[in-house]
């Protein structure tokens, strides 16, 4: 028995964003203090949507230092240590998620040809869930740069993690305004809408 016509295209892929100790451990400078509550409905969203269609990224610190590069690092010293280095792992159980080679960039943005390139045909035509940390920054850079390539976007708000609740909130905001590319639900909006027949 076949699907019906177009139900590939419109069955959800998910990206969880920069799941790594760096952003996860309380020990960590940019740790977030959502972490913990995030990690759990992203991996509810990741065994609703299967390994074959779930993408993991990571941020490495590898950017030129001869561009603005140099001075966000000479901010953050602690985080100018090479990309082997256990702060940029990603968190126990990430790697399980996925049937796909991480997605590494230097960039905050992860929407790139790596990622159009594992998505494929569905980069522009299937859902995108998107998930992970930090709302504020990476998560933001990517969504808005693949919303203006034409993806489209569901930021699953409660699988996200922020620096802080104020930062959350307003990247959460802007991320509205572009609508009808970036829609935001919470995670049991989303399995809920897997659930409806048709």
């Amino acid at each position: 028995m076949t699907a019906p016509q177009g139900t590939a295209a419109r069955t959800p892929w998910l990206l969880i964003v920069d799941p790594q100790r760096i952003f996860a451990d309380p020990g960590s400078d940019w740790a977030s203090p959502f972490w913990g509550e995030a990690w759990e409905r992203i991996r509810e969203l990741a065994a609703h949507v299967g390994p074959e269609r779930t993408l993991v990224s990571r941020w490495l610190p590898t950017a030129d230092r001869t561009t603005s590069w140099g001075e966000y690092f000479r901010a953050w010293p602690f985080a100018d240590v090479p990309a082997t280095d256990p702060l940029y792992d990603l968190v126990d159980g990430a790697t399980e998620l996925t049937v796909h080679p991480t997605i590494d960039e230097p960039t905050f943005g992860k929407w790139g040809p790596q990622l159009r390139a594992s998505l494929g045909a569905a980069a522009t035509a299937a859902p995108l869930l998107i998930a992970g940390v930090s709302t504020d920054c990476c998560v933001i850079a990517t969504v808005l740069a693949a919303a203006d390539a034409g993806a489209r976007l569901t930021v699953v708000t409660d699988a996200c993690a922020a620096s802080d609740e104020a930062n959350g909130a307003a990247a959460l905001h802007t991320m509205s305004l572009f609508g009808p590319q970036v829609t935001l639900a919470s995670t049991a909006e989303v399995l809920a809408i897997a659930e409806e027949p048709g």
